[in-house]
């Protein structure tokens, strides 16, 4: 079971490849057969190729991130987080609370996301 400093810094990192606008280094971060339910109450993804396009999204717009909250447990984590988008002039800001389980190797495993449509906000 990976420890909390571990899953603290696969937390960061995951912020970080959101900055960076980067699909492919944010699906990097799951093992091979991780599940992504995001939102919660959507189908869920299995597997990288599945999730990589959940996030090709963030490719087309400018990121920042803030991380609000973390609560580890074991190998699992919940964090309350805000990001900001802007595409085409637009900001948007939403804030998920995503709670993710972690392999050994401190990869993620599974991440569920609490968020909907209308927890975002546009300027």
């Amino acid at each position: 079971m990976p420890g909390p400093d571990r899953i603290r810094a696969t937390v960061a990192e995951y912020l970080r490849r959101i900055e960076a606008s980067s699909a492919a280094g944010i699906a990097d971060l799951y093992t091979d057969t991780a599940t992504v339910e995001d939102p919660v109450g959507s189908d869920v993804r299995t597997g990288r190729d599945a999730i990589l396009p959940l996030y090709a999204g963030l490719e087309h717009s400018r990121n920042s991130t803030e991380l609000l909250t973390l609560r580890i447990a074991g190998n699992e984590a919940a964090f309350h987080f805000r990001v900001t988008s802007e595409v085409d002039g637009t900001e948007y800001v939403f804030e998920p609370i995503d709670v993710m389980t972690f392999a050994d190797d401190g990869r993620i495993a599974s991440m569920r996301a609490f968020w909907s449509a209308s927890d975002t906000r546009s300027s």
